[in-house]
C-alpha cells in the first residue's frame, strides 16, 4: 500500500493471492525503494518492480522454482543500479543464494551460491549428502556500503538444522 505522506490518503495498493501448496514464505519483511521503483518479493520467490507513484507492475522476475521449496520473505536491497535479494526455504532442503538484478529491466546480473553446485571448486570440501540440500538461505536483508561498493549478507540455518551428522568436512 502506498500512502500520501502529507495526508495519509491511500494512493494505490498491490495485492496478489498467496501461492497454494507453498512450503514456507508466509512472512513479508518489507520492500526496497529506489528512484521511481518499489521492489517487493513474493511468497513464491519472484522479485517485482512496481512504479512508486502508480503501483503499476513494471517487471516480474523469477528467482527460483517454488516447487523445489524456495520462497522469499526479505526486503530487497537497492545497491547502486542493482537490486539484490535472497531466498528462504533452507529448512525444507533448498540451497541459499543471492542474486542481483538490473533495477530498470529485472535482468539478472549475478548470482552467488551459499552452497556450491556439484562440480564447483568449493564442492570438493563437502562430504556426505548435504551438497544437494545444504540450506544456508539468505532470507534476511543484508547491508550495502556505497563507499566500498560492498554487500554484506547473513545466511540462515543449514538444512537438517537439528541433525548435523551428515555435515562432515569444511562446509
Amino acid at each position: 500500500v502506498a500512502l500520501d505522506a502529507g495526508s495519509g490518503r491511500r494512493l494505490w495498493e498491490y495485492k496478489r493471492p498467496p501461492t497454494k501448496g507453498l512450503a514456507g514464505g508466509w512472512a513479508n519483511r518489507g520492500v526496497g525503494v529506489a528512484g521511481d521503483r518499489v521492489f517487493v518479493m513474493t511468497d513464491h520467490a519472484h522479485l517485482l518492480a512496481l512504479h512508486r507513484f502508480t503501483g503499476e507492475l513494471l517487471w516480474d522476475t523469477t528467482l527460483a522454482d517454488w516447487r523445489k521449496n524456495y520462497s522469499a520473505t526479505s526486503a530487497p536491497l537497492p545497491a547502486g543500479d542493482l537490486v539484490i535479494t535472497g531466498v528462504a526455504g533452507g529448512e525444507y532442503g533448498s540451497k541459499g543464494f543471492l542474486a542481483a538484478f538490473d533495477q530498470a529491466t529485472g535482468r539478472e546480473v549475478w548470482r552467488f551460491r551459499t552452497v556450491p553446485e556439484p562440480g564447483d571448486p568449493e564442492a570438493r570440501t563437502w562430504q556426505g549428502s548435504d551438497l544437494a540440500y545444504g540450506g544456508a538461505p539468505t532470507w534476511f536483508t543484508g547491508s550495502y556500503d556505497p563507499d566500498l561498493d560492498l554487500v554484506y549478507w547473513p545466511t540462515g540455518n543449514p538444512s537438517k538444522e537439528y541433525d548435523g551428522k551428515d555435515r562432515r568436512g569444511d562446509n
